[in-house]
């Protein structure tokens, strides 16, 4: 008998005692998951999910009925915020173990990131983080440089500065350089932007402690595009791209910033704040110009930026926002095609007039709990007064689905990393 604890993937159905609808079965070698004919996928994640909490540390999986998307749907059941391995792929004719190793090393960044504390993962270190982990995976082709604190103001990066100016641990701007071409004025064929909040506590408008206890998985945003480039270039994208992490905290001190307080962003628009903890959308608005500074046909931005999208499309789902109507529904079809489920929401021009000041150009929401109706349009519309070519190219991911609160039938606790496919699959074919 092995000393491995095993596990095969099998058409048929259980036979007794397990019973004809059983998930799965066991037998003296291990466990053999049923497939059933609808949600395949999911009921592979499910049953890794159960194994997982019987305890089980350690599994490999075997048998020629395992394919590329079973194995990973199994692996990412099988994980938790405290062991990130333990599941040893099966080498056959249906899968790709180059596939499954790229995005197992973006997975287990990604995790050690958003589940990380905000004590270890904050705005520098991120920035750090970030990019030796892209440098590791292409060390002759990339290239950074992290902007920090008052070096913002000098750059009239705004928003970050103001949003992290109440912390000791300074704001940064992080701006690596992806070039695989070899030519230094190679032109830029995508830019990448991502939310790092390392932690959020809503400022002075300041949160409950059951709404802030899992802020630490406010720069998922900036794990998110970190790890689509990283899946993109183990690929083998050979195309430049930029990289743009947007790192601040969030936090309350007699230096933070306030309500009432009028920022002035690079391109002249003001902003009258009137919610702290709708900080997501300042700080990105600084990424999403410096990624227009590049000349990139192709902008992405991924944020876990409102509750609205999390009432809207639930924890299954991101959301996907843009005035490049074109754009988005490709998006969602690359989406699709990494089995990650994203769904368009809402945007047209005139969300960038949803949330009017009668001090400044607009206010960054609005003086409401949650920032009113339509509260994840209104933020996408204050996103596209920052992009250029009047958002032709240009899409927002707003990741509902990026973090668990909670355990639950699929996923553990933590960060799910959904969504990370989707920005390499777009990257991958719009680049």
């Amino acid at each position: 008998m092995s000393d491995k604890f095993i596990v095969r993937i099998s058409e048929q159905a259980p036979t007794a005692p397990w019973g004809a609808d059983a998930l799965l079965s066991f037998d003296q070698l291990g466990a053999i998951v049923h497939l059933q004919q609808n949600e395949t996928l999911k009921l592979v994640q499910k049953a890794a999910r159960s194994l997982s909490q019987q305890g089980i540390k350690q599994v490999v999986l075997q048998g020629d009925n395992w394919c590329t998307e079973s194995q990973w749907a199994f692996y990412q059941g099988f994980v938790t915020a405290k062991q990130l391995d333990g599941v040893e792929f099966v080498d056959n004719e249906q899968s790709d173990l180059a596939e499954l190793a790229a995005l197992k090393n973006a997975a287990t960044w990604t995790r050690q990131m958003i589940n990380g504390t905000a004590e270890d993962v904050y705005p520098e270190s991120l920035a750090g983080k970030a990019a030796e982990f892209i440098q590791s995976l292409a060390p002759e082709h990339v290239s950074y440089n992290i902007i920090k604190g008052n070096a913002l103001l000098e750059q009239q990066w705004i928003g970050i500065h103001e949003v992290g100016r109440g912390s000791e641990r300074p704001p940064v701007l992080l701006e690596l350089d992806y070039n695989p071409t070899g030519d230094e004025d190679a032109p830029v064929s995508a830019a990448l932007v991502g939310k790092g909040i390392t932690f959020d506590s809503g400022g002075y408008s300041i949160k409950p402690s059951e709404g802030m206890l899992s802020m630490k998985c406010d720069m998922g945003g900036a794990a998110t595009v970190t790890a689509g480039l990283a899946i993109a270039i183990q690929r083998g994208i050979d195309k430049r791209i930029k990289l743009f992490l947007c790192c601040a905290e969030n936090l309350i001190s007699g230096h933070a910033y306030k309500l009432g307080d009028i920022l002035t962003y690079k391109n002249g628009t003001t902003v009258e704040i009137v919610n702290t903890d709708a900080e997501g959308r300042l700080v990105l608005a600084d990424g999403l110009m410096a990624a227009g500074e590049t000349g990139a046909p192709l902008i992405i931005d991924a944020a876990t930026l409102t509750g609205a999208a999390l009432v809207a499309v639930g924890q299954e789902y991101n959301a996907l926002f843009g005035l490049d109507k074109a754009l988005v529904s490709e998006v969602q079809q690359f989406a699709e095609e990494e089995f990650e489920a994203a769904w368009p929401l809402p945007l047209e021009k005139w969300h960038q007039n949803n949330c009017p000041s009668p001090y400044a150009d607009t206010a960054n929401s609005r003086a409401q709990k949650g920032g009113g109706y339509g509260g994840a349009s209104n933020a996408a519309g204050f996103l596209s007064r920052f992009v250029p070519n009047e958002g032709q190219g240009w899409v927002h991911i707003d990741l509902a689905a990026s973090f668990q609160n909670s355990a639950g039938s699929l996923w553990s606790a933590g960060a799910t990393t959904l969504g990370m496919r989707t920005v390499a699959r777009t990257l991958q074919a719009k680049a």
